[in-house]
């Protein structure tokens, strides 16, 4: 039988799309102003996005103790809301379009490791969320994934794979339970 050997692990093939000096840098900025608890102002966060070359739109709201990998490979829709302890771990794009809520403690993971190799590889994938989606707390959207627009993922949940617009889908991996169906409040 076969057994890993991360001892020939190779990753020279990745690139951040930043030399190691921005991706210092970055790692202090975020440190402290991203993953502080400390700081609950989010137009100083939306600033610090768009220094690091993020494309950041208007009202978006970013909570304490989020993480976000890289905002170069970043790209979030007017009016979204990042909830607390939120982790992007975006080695690769993530698109986050309008209107879209992710909610505590989820996390968009773009990359995983083939475990079928004995070289045990890094793979990624680009997450897009379309407008109005709606990723639940401690939910998480694993690589290559889209989330299609208005879709919903469930408290806890996983999604493996694309969802469709307008349903709700909950579990490991999330599965579509019923469509969303959004009433217009006066």
């Amino acid at each position: 039988m076969n057994k890993t050997d991360l001892s020939k692990f190779d990753n020279d093939w990745y690139s951040p799309k930043a030399g190691i000096i921005k991706r210092g840098i970055w790692y202090l900025v975020n440190v402290v102003f991203f993953i502080s608890p400390l700081l609950p102002l989010s137009s100083l966060k939306v600033f610090l996005l768009r220094l690091f070359g993020a494309k950041v739109g208007k009202g978006v709201i970013i909570k304490p103790a989020i993480n976000i990998k890289y905002p170069w490979l970043l790209q979030i829709g007017d009016y979204s809301w990042l909830g607390e302890n939120v982790w992007i771990d975006n080695l690769v794009e993530v698109e986050i379009g309008k209107h879209v809520c992710i909610s505590q403690g989820a996390f968009l993971l773009c990359g995983n490791h083939n475990y079928k190799k004995s070289t045990f590889d890094l793979e990624v994938g680009k997450i897009k969320l379309d407008d109005g989606a709606w990723i639940g707390a401690k939910s998480i959207v694993c690589p290559g994934v889209t989330v299609g627009s208005h879709a919903v993922l469930a408290v806890g949940s996983i999604a493996t794979k694309d969802l469709e617009p307008y349903f709700i889908y909950q579990g490991n991996p999330a599965v579509k339970v019923r469509e969303r169906v959004i009433s217009i409040t006066n």
